[in-house]
């Protein structure tokens, strides 16, 4: 009981100390733009145009500035950067990291206090599984997001095909999208019409659509419709025949999982076993089940376990993931 209580006050700790910090350098921030912004007067003009390449440089908060530059330097940050624009979230690279860094600390704090004495060492690793989870939130609203738009795809190809029919530009259907269908598909399409109607040219702002979203329908669709405006044609037929190759992929790949089922299964059941067996064994014999947690042999031989379980489970799950 107290060490619950004790982590639930450094939990709260924590919080304020992140509430404070954040408070203190975003109110920090907000005094620097306007200080670049109201300028007092007698100001030479070649000051006011440096203030003006600071107002433009200006980026994320000031307390993630550090975080951003060792992200930068270990070519992350556009990596992060992406695939949180990926996962449709209006997060900063720098909250993202913040976030793993508390529950980093968490799960350390959690470790140090309920691992026993001889076992702290290793508080490590419910921190690692702690950090990991921001992120593996963000890979998760990614994987649903891209398959929502996957979802979409084929009939919004099929609405510019009759749009194009009935006598609008590409450029005017694509605007058209995002009326009508609904997010992740509007929201990227409409973005993509907003860069092409401010001067960005076509191939330009579908390359960017394709970073995006990335599918291999969308590359395909990209791949079109820049082979179509260098080489000419009907594009209206061509979305079309595009369109119904994407539904028959989404039929084979159907099929596939079907089959593919039992596998998936199968290597569930052979990773959970070990698992519901060592928590039966502590439970009816705890003495037999010690010697992993009291010996040094033991603690090696757990360690291996556990890494062997993962790699077969990982490997299964290679086997049955077959991409179509």
């Amino acid at each position: 009981m107290t060490f619950i209580l004790i982590l639930i006050v450094v939990w709260i700790i924590s919080l304020g100390a992140w509430w404070f910090l954040s408070r203190t350098f975003r109110n920090a921030d907000v005094g620097k733009i306007r200080s670049r912004l109201v300028e007092p007067d007698g100001k030479k003009k070649d000051q006011k145009k440096k203030k003006a390449l600071a107002l433009i440089s200006v980026d994320e908060a000031v307390a993630g500035q550090m975080v951003l530059r060792l992200l930068q330097r270990m070519e992350l940050r556009d990596r992060l950067h992406r695939l949180i624009e990926q996962a449709g979230l209006r997060w900063k690279v720098a909250r993202l990291m913040h976030g793993c860094l508390g529950m980093f600390l968490c799960g350390y704090a959690a470790g140090w206090l309920f691992f026993p004495v001889q076992h702290r060492p290793f508080a490590f690793i419910p921190a690692l599984i702690a950090g990991s989870f921001p992120i593996l939130y963000v890979l998760r609203k990614r994987a649903e997001r891209l398959h929502k738009f996957e979802e979409q795809f084929p009939e919004s190809l099929e609405f510019v095909a009759r749009s194009m029919r009935a006598g609008h530009a590409f450029s005017v259907s694509l605007e058209m999208l995002h009326r009508e269908f609904q997010e992740p598909l509007s929201g990227e399409f409409r973005r993509t019409f907003e860069e092409h109607n401010l001067g960005m040219p076509l191939e330009l702002a579908l390359e960017k659509l394709a970073t995006r979203v990335p599918s291999l329908d969308v590359h395909f669709f990209v791949s079109a419709v820049m082979l179509q405006k260098r080489t000419g044609g009907n594009l209206a037929e061509i979305l079309d025949k595009l369109a119904y190759l994407m539904r028959e992929r989404f039929k084979l790949r159907g099929r596939i999982k079907a089959i593919s089922a039992h596998g998936r299964m199968t290597g569930t059941a052979l990773t959970l076993i070990p698992v519901g067996v060592a928590v039966l064994m502590f439970w009816a014999n705890p003495d037999y089940v010690r010697f992993f947690f009291s010996d040094e042999l033991g603690n090696y031989m757990m360690g291996g376990a556990i890494v062997l379980q993962l790699v077969g489970y990982a490997i299964i799950q290679k086997i049955v993931n077959i991409e179509v």
